[in-house]
């Protein structure tokens, strides 16, 4: 069946990514999917958290945040109200993982690269759009390493991008809008590396339990969109994509110049 907005059930909504969005900022990006945009930076920081230090190796965090009017009513600033919430922390905690599970930590030296993203219009898959979009504006700013000689290759093993699935209406879909999402009866968030293996998967029932065929039916949805992902990210890297994946646990030493 046709949806709302006449995609097919497997079909993303349209994708849009804009590079060097933030001109102060080593990496950034705003990403655009559908109607959901985010804008994603990445900063370069000569230091790391105290349990790494003289480790000689870095760290990547994440931090989230959603503009009061980036949904149909105002939220409260989570500044205004003196404390991270539980869903931001979750959020935040997802991109950092999803983000260290493709680069060599090893390969950073002694760096910081923090993650911030923050949307600025939300209609569902705020989460998704931030991991696919932070792994543009992080390859950026690897590259921007490489083009400044601190590291002579990028130290990241492969792609990464997120997309949400869904049951509803008994329909398996793809890419779920705020209204999809507002209504499904299995809502799930899938991060996926770019030649197929599951980062994370976090998934939840509404009303009725959903069975292991209908996992593996949203699994593989997710897995096409993310490949199609995958491929947009490439497209816009342009040059830039072809150092991703080159890197190897064999030449990291040889690769990293300094901290």
């Amino acid at each position: 069946m046709p949806r709302d907005d006449g995609r097919a059930a497997d079909q993303l909504r349209k994708v849009k990514i804009t590079r060097n969005y933030n001109k102060f900022a080593e990496g950034s990006v705003l990403m655009e999917m559908g109607d959901t945009k985010v804008i994603c930076t990445v900063t370069v920081e000569d230091k790391v958290p105290p349990f790494l230090k003289g480790e000689n190796k870095g760290w990547i965090s994440a931090e989230y945040s959603m503009l009061p009017r980036a949904t149909s009513v105002r939220t409260i600033r989570e500044a205004a109200r003196g404390k991270i919430g539980g869903r931001t922390m979750e959020i935040q905690r997802l991109i950092g993982r999803a983000m260290r599970s493709i680069v060599d930590l090893s390969g950073l030296g002694e760096r910081t690269l923090w993650l911030d993203c923050d949307v600025i219009q939300a209609d569902g898959g705020t989460r998704t759009a931030s991991i696919t979009g932070s792994y543009v504006a992080l390859i950026d700013a690897l590259y921007s390493l490489v083009e400044k000689g601190d590291l002579k290759k990028i130290p990241v093993i492969d792609y990464l991008a997120a997309i949400s699935v869904g049951k509803v209406n008994d329909e398996i879909l793809l890419d779920l809008n705020f209204q999809e999402d507002s209504n499904a009866q299995v809502d799930m968030n899938i991060v996926m590396t770019g030649d197929g293996r599951i980062v994370e998967i976090q998934g939840t029932a509404e009303e009725y339990p959903f069975t292991k065929q209908e996992m593996d039916s949203l699994l593989k949805i997710a897995e096409k969109g993310i490949q199609d992902l995958v491929v947009i990210q490439k497209d816009v890297l342009g040059p830039i994509a072809e150092q991703v994946g080159i890197w190897s646990q064999n030449n990291k030493d040889e690769t990293h110049v300094k901290s």
